[in-house]
């Protein structure tokens, strides 16, 4: 384990969801698979999402994005509850799952929003298009 990067990780997951998600997420995998719960927290957020250039509302749109085009809907909420976190309104959040409907298609575009509506819900987020 590269620890300066789970450390990274771990800090930088730490302002994009609350301490209990983080730890029972993280707990959750390192049960099952030590390594990849090792790997999940080193790579991705110690890797990629803790570097400069974008911030971590940029690096939430693009996550939205990519999960909604590839139909991960299992990913989804995680991200959809860390966006909020990190700062992206629910507009913006509807936004993204919108613009992929040309390129991902309406399957996985609604798919992506049935998860936006029950993370909004879970949230008491209320959501009205301007």
């Amino acid at each position: 384990m590269d620890s300066k990067a789970y450390e990274k990780g771990m800090e930088t997951l730490g302002k994009m969801v609350s301490p209990e998600i983080l730890r029972q997420t993280v707990e959750n995998v390192r049960k099952f698979s030590p390594d990849m719960a090792k790997m999940v927290i080193e790579f991705p957020f110690g890797s990629i999402y803790s570097r400069p250039g974008l911030d971590l509302k940029q690096r939430s749109l693009i996550t939205i994005s990519s999960l909604v085009t590839q139909g991960a809907e299992g990913q989804l909420d995680f991200h959809i509850h860390a966006a909020l976190n990190a700062g992206l309104t629910p507009e913006e959040i509807v936004e993204a799952v919108m613009h992929c409907l040309p390129y991902a298609g309406f399957p996985k575009s609604l798919g992506a929003l049935g998860v936006v509506i029950r993370v909004f819900q879970e949230r008491e987020i209320s959501y009205s298009q301007a």
